[in-house]
């Protein structure tokens, strides 16, 4: 059995209106009801995101991190922000080791972020994202990740404090690159060994119907997890998702192994969430063409 992936809980963004407007108000309520939300639903990580927040940003991710750990004390916090400055005051006053997400394989960043890794003792996602923008394929994941490995050291950070993300792309657009982050985990052990690894995994839903979006996720961490995927960023209210990488569905991911394997599978023989699965690993792998009708034909 692969190992119980931990959950990065997604929902306390800056850019959903009502976390929004009560950072811009500095209102602890919304903030704490979806802090002690999360908690409740057994996530490993908060994250909280307060985008580049050039204006007082330093301030609001001091606000924010007191605020959330005020009532959930005992979960760390994934601190995401593109502002350094920010990023080290929220780090400044974070009880516990938080998660710095995250860290672009650019030499600005890594030079501007990997001190306060050190400085703080923190982890760090090492984002696959270079000077040129999102890699082609598994062997630019593989480059980007040795050249933050190298920075890293640099910075006396080991293996063990990176969790490398290689980028989630969205199936209905880009499904190559979903199967390119399956060669990359595959990669990953070898090439970094002790490290771990995340994903932003709602990213791989992008631009479909709201209502149709879990089944690829759920469908996309189990394969991810097959190859050693250690956490995702995800929904904390998925339950399914939770039982599914959690060893509580164990037939379910059969299935969706052997359908990852090309083995012949008879759908009826399953039922109908599991027959979703394996028609998504189908889309997500090529063998079938995707479209906002998959699930029906």
């Amino acid at each position: 059995m692969t190992q119980r992936l931990i959950r990065i809980g997604e929902n306390l963004n800056v850019v959903t209106k009502r976390y929004g407007q009560a950072m811009k108000d500095r209102d602890k309520k919304p903030i704490q009801e979806i802090a002690e939300a999360e908690a409740a639903a057994g996530v490993d990580y908060i994250d909280v995101n307060i985008g580049p927040a050039r204006k007082g940003g330093e301030e609001l991710m001091t606000w924010i991190v007191q605020t959330v750990q005020e009532v959930v004390p005992n979960i760390p916090l994934a601190l995401d922000t593109s502002n350094i400055a920010a990023m080290e005051a929220g780090l400044k006053v974070h009880k516990g080791k938080a998660l710095i997400n995250s860290i672009m394989a650019r030499p600005e960043r890594m030079d501007g972020m990997m001190p306060l890794v050190r400085k703080y003792d923190a982890y760090m996602i090492g984002l696959l994202w270079g000077p040129e923008g999102m890699p082609r394929d598994e062997h630019e994941r593989g480059m980007l990740t040795a050249e933050i490995l190298a920075k890293a050291a640099e910075y006396d950070i080991s293996n063990e404090d990176i969790w490398f993300d290689p980028i989630v792309a969205p199936l209905n657009i880009q499904q190559q690159q979903l199967v390119a982050n399956l060669e990359f985990m595959k990669m990953l052990p070898d090439m970094a060994p002790g490290s771990l690894s995340t994903c932003g995994l709602s990213n791989a839903s992008n631009g479909v119907p709201d209502e149709l979006r879990p089944i690829i996720n759920r469908t996309y961490i189990v394969m991810l997890q097959r190859y050693g995927m250690y956490s995702a960023i995800v929904d904390y209210a998925d339950e399914d998702l939770a039982a599914l990488t959690s060893g509580q569905r164990p037939e379910a991911v059969e299935a969706i192994y052997k359908a990852m394997d090309g083995e012949p599978l008879t759908l009826a023989d399953y039922p109908q969430d599991v027959q979703h699965y394996i028609k998504t690993v189908r889309c997500i792998m090529g063998t079938s063409l995707f479209s906002d009708s998959w699930l029906e034909i």
